[in-house]
């Protein structure tokens, strides 16, 4: 049986609950995400032991933004450990995302367009022009321009994403969550049957999964739900 598109946040407290996790979901998922939290505590060895011997993808969450030569040096420090997908900040425009893309040319470099846990007053604030779902499009289009072969965005965008990059790129979305999950900090959130019904291609669940009782259990049902529904 085919896994399903979908990234297991593993934000765990240590590096064997981590890996515990993994273990349990990568029969049912295709994708486990590592957090930078976890990065930085564990460093590279992380990556092998939530790997293991499954060969699951890995999806390296640092939301890169610095200097495009700093960016560079980072993206290529990181593609020895043969990531699937790592994040760097769309702001950090465009010789950033080309410098990430140049460095690390055998992992998907995926621009993270506006945090999910921003609402459209924090936009204003931090002086970016809204509302989200413009903001978004135009950083997605200049990411893509810029060499990004994935973009992430939230559920509410990614309809209009799709719409303006075109079926080429990969679309992540964070703030999934199943029919009655609670939303934590994600402010714009969409269950994972209408995040896929609306374009997305790896859909991003973590406390939903990893919270539960039964993390395996939970993620074969969601993954069941996913079949049912396309």
């Amino acid at each position: 049986m085919t896994p399903a598109p979908i990234a297991v946040a593993l934000d765990a407290p240590d590096l064997e609950t981590a890996a515990h996790w993994a273990a349990l979901v990568t029969p049912h998922v295709s994708t486990v995400k590592v957090g930078l939290e976890l990065y930085l505590r564990y460093g590279p060895d992380v990556i092998a032991s939530v790997r293991g011997a499954s060969g699951v993808q890995v999806f390296l969450d640092l939301k890169l933004h610095d200097i495009p030569n700093t960016v560079a040096g980072a993206a290529r420090a990181v593609a020895r450990l043969r990531p699937s997908i790592l994040t760097v900040h769309a702001a950090g425009g465009p010789a950033m995302i080309r410098a990430a893309v140049e460095s690390a040319p055998h992992t998907k470099i995926a621009a993270v367009t506006i945090l999910t846990s921003l609402t459209e007053t924090d936009l204003g604030r931090i002086g970016l022009i809204g509302p989200a779902d413009e903001a978004v499009r135009r950083l997605a289009v200049l990411s893509v321009e810029a060499g990004a072969t994935a973009l992430v965005c939230s559920p509410h965008e990614v309809s209009a994403v799709r719409a303006e990059v075109g079926d080429g790129i990969t679309l992540i979305t964070p703030g999934v969550r199943p029919q009655g999950a609670a939303t934590q900090d994600q402010m714009r959130v969409a269950t994972p049957e209408q995040a896929l019904a609306d374009g997305a291609d790896l859909l991003v669940i973590g406390r939903p999964i990893t919270g539960s009782a039964d993390p395996g259990a939970t993620a074969a049902a969601i993954a069941a739900s996913l079949r049912r529904a396309s």
